[in-house]
């Protein structure tokens, strides 16, 4: 019996010993088509060459100098790549290992800020309802998930949540998606207004929302309205692309699509492509340069910060993804995924929402189409259809409590941007039987 304390100890799993392009092998040899990316995470798949390559040569010259002593040429690089390609006026990048540090890393740089800035007052974060951030305890109170919250919610600083960007579930009859899109978003003014704009610091939001709610992208001109809301009154606008980041929504940085920059943005997953656990806080110039200016000293850091096997890793996976223009493949790819799916599920009784961007797409489960009824949490649905999934050899990402954080579910798809149609058409294929298996059809 192993002593390894899994996510679910009463849920034993099968032991991945290998990874093949789209599929990951158990020891028992059998093949798994990795049609969520883990979870949104290998972009590449599981054996490129070349990033293994580079990993294994980082670890030839130096495994682990750290960060507090050393700086190394590999990161350096890597934070140059990024600043070079970030959209505005990003410009620092401060390295992490995964997502929910560099939430961590961008709510506390954002607090830094204010006090650099001589506005200590300045304390409140405003995120979404039904939103994820991270499982650290101040990413966590940044997340609007009630069941996530559930238990830690005596230990969570207090976040000011707004309505989400849901569409599906929140558009009134007769509202235009432009109409729809600016009345959620001035909900943000509203609350910058009435808790006192010079107490409010920072917005955090996913432009593309993943775990919680299913690959739900904000209608046009929503986050346009939210960054003129954020200037209007000095309010740093952080963007959480930890899932939708890295080229999975088409675009190396999600938020190109809306056409804005934000003040931080938050990556990681895609960025390691699962090669190596790295993510990474992205800040504007004016915000690194009020604390060069002041203390001189960001009061933040971990000992894995820049560890430059993970930013060897990172390095790799950006000269991947352009030397085989993956990013604009993914682009061109979410089209045939979406009518693939769309084509196999639009008239499914239980099925009432196909959205996303890319390759990454999230179907909505409900007991009924015509009145969006979701499923109760009792039933269990998103954990049944996971495993029920995984016995027929796909892999996807279920998630439960989509419609109000208890209840509802969503299953997302993001497969590697290299899977080819007939994989897609597998994964498809595969996904529509463990549909029917767990609703019983």
């Amino acid at each position: 019996m192993s002593h390894q304390f899994a996510r679910n100890p009463l849920n034993p799993l099968p032991t991945a010993v290998s990874g093949e392009g789209c599929f990951v092998i158990d020891d028992q040899g059998r093949r798994y088509l990795d049609g969520s990316g883990g979870a949104a995470v290998s972009s590449l798949g599981h054996s490129n060459e070349r990033v293994k390559a580079a990993v294994a040569a980082q670890l030839d010259a130096i495994a682990f100098p750290y960060s507090g002593f050393f700086t190394t040429d590999v990161a350096d690089e890597l934070a140059n790549r990024l600043a070079t390609l970030a959209p505005g006026a990003l410009d620092q990048v401060f390295f992490v290992s995964g997502g929910s540090e560099a939430v961590e890393s961008a709510i506390k740089l954002a607090r830094q800020y204010f006090i650099e800035r001589g506005q200590p007052e300045r304390t409140r974060l405003i995120a979404r309802r039904q939103s994820y951030h991270g499982n650290t305890l101040g990413a966590l109170a940044a997340g609007g998930n009630r069941a996530r919250r559930e238990f830690y919610h005596p230990l969570l600083i207090e976040t000011v949540h707004i309505s989400p960007c849901y569409e599906y579930r929140g558009r009134a009859d007769g509202e235009t998606p432009l109409d729809y899109g600016r009345r959620v978003a001035d909900e943000l003014e509203t609350e910058i207004l009435r808790l006192g704009p010079e107490t409010v610091m920072a917005f955090l939001a996913e432009p593309v929302v993943g775990a919680t709610l299913g690959a739900v992208p904000a209608v046009d001109g929503y986050f346009g309205r939210v960054r003129e809301i954020c200037d209007r009154y000095g309010v740093l606008l952080i963007l959480d692309e930890v899932m939708c980041g890295s080229g999975r929504t088409g675009y190396l940085f999600a938020c190109e699509h809306d056409r804005i920059a934000p003040d931080i943005v938050c990556l990681a997953k895609g960025l390691g492509a699962g090669y190596q656990p790295i993510g990474a806080m992205i800040c504007t110039a004016e915000i690194h340069r009020a604390i060069v200016e002041g203390s001189g000293f960001f009061r933040h850091g971990y000992t894995y910060q820049a560890h430059p096997m993970a930013a060897a890793a990172g390095l790799a996976v950006l000269d991947e993804l352009e030397r085989c223009s993956l990013i604009q493949r993914c682009a061109e790819m979410g089209p045939t995924l979406e009518a693939k799916l769309r084509n196999r599920f639009d008239r499914h009784p239980h099925i009432g929402d196909i959205r996303g961007r890319g390759l990454f797409w999230g179907i909505e489960f409900v007991t009924d189409r015509s009145s969006k009824e979701p499923f109760p949490a009792t039933a269990k649905v998103a954990d049944r259809l996971g495993q029920v999934a995984q016995a027929n050899g796909l892999l996807c990402y279920p998630t439960a409590g989509t419609a109000d954080g208890i209840n509802g579910d969503h299953v997302i798809l993001a497969p590697p941007f290299i899977i080819e149609d007939q994989e897609l058409d597998l994964a498809v294929e595969l996904l529509a039987r463990s549909v029917d298996e767990t609703f019983g059809s």
